[in-house]
């Protein structure tokens, strides 16, 4: 250690010269400025060997990390294409997914028909659509809900504006549909149950807080998180309240169209906007485990909001979820303990299947990952912003999706065109127009695909 020795040297001659007073100029911090000088210019100086990581990241993630490269288009084992009579709720529970949907691979457009008010600046759609006894059920920007047949025609519409506000004082809200009923939520923070024939109400329920939450239906309860981040459940039959669990944490900014919980015969799990993740038993509402969402992909504002925006997804004893910060983790449903982290968001939930997940980035890529330890398999660029302008800040695309159906992955993007990509190896197979761009995520019912546009108009492709 030539160099180490010569350092001591260099330090001991310039402190006995200080001590003398010949050097009495010289500070401890001048000392120890030169010091590190004379270090790093030694060339033989012994480092400790290993990987360098972030302090930053060290502090902000629990859980085992991903960052190999992607490993590339490996084969993947998807089950046979199934057509469902109905699409009631979002995917998390496993009970309602339709894991590979029957379409026909070279569809097209059908038809059209309105529902309502479109995207604006103030308000926007974010409720996707569910079908079931013939008919779809969609909720516009302003509130309205909307049955349409599936030959396209109006069956009713009804408006969940309170009496005491006016229409477009409020936006967002969710959909879910069960035990015979239409369930839907609104941004005036009411959670109501329509007959599905009629669109009258069967009852409605003040939540006390914005009502955007998505709901879910299970075994005559309907589950739904309350915007204040307390978790409720409901007799589906008259609307009243079994129970309700308050979040341990909490939120001042979030985003509409909260994340459905999801439901097992034994637990519900729940995900706030807060980036919390807790179960609770079924049955009594019992708290059993919470988790938080933590680290965030840095540089990016938007991963400042914690918001879960892929909601939890669950596969045997495994739980999925996502952040809008640029996290996706596997919990144990049991524990609600981590198997792996990856440094990559969702904006929607991850679609799995054949042992892969896929996914939209919160940084819009279309993303394959192994669903036991979050590998990347192969990541697809998918357009970004609108236009760039390196001053300031500039819209980005939003992309909805994927759904696995006819054997292809499907993605809506409000840029007006759906996209098509082979599981196996992310290669883009076919696009086709949207009118006005998508604002929802497709949903497949008998061989159709239905898709929300955000001028207010429901697609129909066969």
């Amino acid at each position: 250690m030539i160099c180490l020795a010569a350092h001591r040297n260099l330090w001991d001659n310039l402190s006995e010269r200080g001590a003398g007073g010949t050097m009495g100029r010289w500070s401890k911090k001048a000392l120890i400025l030169m010091s590190a000088v004379a270090l790093l210019g030694c060339s033989d100086l012994e480092i400790l060997p290993g990987e360098r990581q972030s302090v930053r990241s060290i502090l902000n993630d629990a859980g085992q990390v991903r960052r190999e490269a992607p490993l590339g288009p490996t084969a993947i084992d998807l089950p046979k294409a199934t057509r469902s009579a109905s699409w009631s709720h979002r995917i998390g529970t496993p009970k309602y997914r339709t894991t590979h949907a029957a379409l026909n691979p070279e569809f097209s457009l059908q038809w059209s028909a309105p529902i309502g008010e479109g995207d604006s600046r103030r308000y926007r759609i974010n409720a996707d659509p569910v079908a079931a006894q013939d008919r779809v059920f969609t909720l516009d920007a302003h509130a309205l809900v909307t049955a349409t047949s599936s030959e396209g025609q109006t069956l009713w519409t009804y408006d969940l504006t309170p009496a005491r506000d006016g229409v477009g004082d409020a936006g967002g809200g969710g959909l879910a549909f069960g035990e015979n009923k239409l369930f839907v939520t609104s941004g005036y923070g009411t959670l109501t149950a329509l007959d599905p024939k009629t669109g009258l109400p069967v009852w409605v329920h003040d939540l006390n807080a914005g009502g955007t939450g998505t709901p879910s239906v299970y075994d005559g309860v309907v589950y739904v998180v309350a915007g204040d981040g307390t978790a409720v459940a409901l007799e589906a039959d008259t609307g009243r309240m079994r129970w309700e669990v308050d979040a341990a944490t909490s939120s001042a900014a979030g985003v509409d169209g909260g994340a459905a919980p999801a439901v097992t015969n034994k637990f519900v799990v729940f995900a706030l906007a807060s980036g919390e993740i807790f179960s609770v038993f079924r049955k009594g509402g019992l708290r059993y485990w919470s988790n938080l969402m933590s680290g965030k992909r840095v540089g990016v504002a938007a991963a400042t909001i914690n918001d879960v925006t892929s909601d939890p997804v669950v596969v045997d004893d495994t739980v999925y979820v996502g952040s809008h910060s640029g996290r996706l983790v596997a919990l144990d449903i049991s524990s609600g303990k981590r198997r792996w982290t990856l440094q990559e968001g969702a904006l929607g939930p991850v679609w799995p299947v054949g042992g892969s997940l896929f996914f939209v980035s919160d940084n819009n890529k279309l993303m394959r990952v192994r669903a036991k330890d979050g590998r990347i398999v192969w990541s697809v660029d998918l357009p970004y912003f609108t236009k760039y302008n390196p001053k300031r800040s500039v819209r980005i695309f939003a992309h909805y999706g994927p759904v696995l159906a006819g054997g292809q992955l499907v993605i809506a993007s409000d840029d007006g065109l759906l996209r098509l990509f082979d599981p196996v190896s992310g290669a883009l197979l076919r696009s086709l127009p949207i009118p006005d761009g998508a604002t929802t995520s497709p949903i497949l019912v008998d061989g159709t695909m239905y898709i929300v546009s955000g001028k207010g108009e429901l697609h129909a492709f066969r």
